[in-house]
């Protein structure tokens, strides 16, 4: 029942700024609500990959191609480029907490009179981690529509 609760809590925090970047995007009224429900269900099916400890940057790849997959469903029922709902999803999902660590780590090394071991693992780290996670991101998202919209077969 908890896992549950997480999830819904996860879904519904993650839907809140996919529809408000889709908004900020021009997207219409009509597909608002896609948007949210892919946001929502990529955020989740990622939380719960980390639940069960798949490392961040394998479960946002995996979310990421989930979103693909649902984003070109919508596209198809609705006429409509996948984008339209893709990129609103996918933006709860960007490494802000990261970038941010790997940002004020680089400022108070730049700071400090002396070379501070904690602060460049941190830098580094968070660094590493935030190029990874947009790089799943990416990778992630482009996937299912490089193997859908294929012109030649696979094999």
């Amino acid at each position: 029942m908890e896992l549950v609760l997480l999830l819904l809590n996860d879904a519904f925090f993650s839907a809140i700024p996919a529809i408000g970047f889709a908004m900020l995007f021009n997207v219409p009224k009509r597909f608002l609500v896609f948007c949210a429900l892919a946001g929502a269900t990529g955020h989740c099916a990622r939380t719960l990959m980390l639940r069960y400890g798949l490392p961040i940057e394998w479960a946002t790849f995996v979310a990421a191609a989930i979103i693909g997959v649902i984003t070109i469903a919508f596209a198809k029922r609705h006429l409509a480029p996948p984008l339209l709902y893709a990129v609103a999803a996918i933006i709860p999902m960007i490494p802000g907490s990261y970038a941010f660590n790997t940002v004020i780590a680089i400022v108070k090394l730049t700071a400090s009179q002396s070379l501070q071991p904690e602060l460049l693992n941190s830098a580094v780290t968070n660094g590493l981690k935030t190029i990874f996670i947009l790089g799943a991101l990416s990778v992630g998202l482009a996937m299912p529509a490089l193997v859908y919209y294929r012109t030649r077969p696979i094999i």
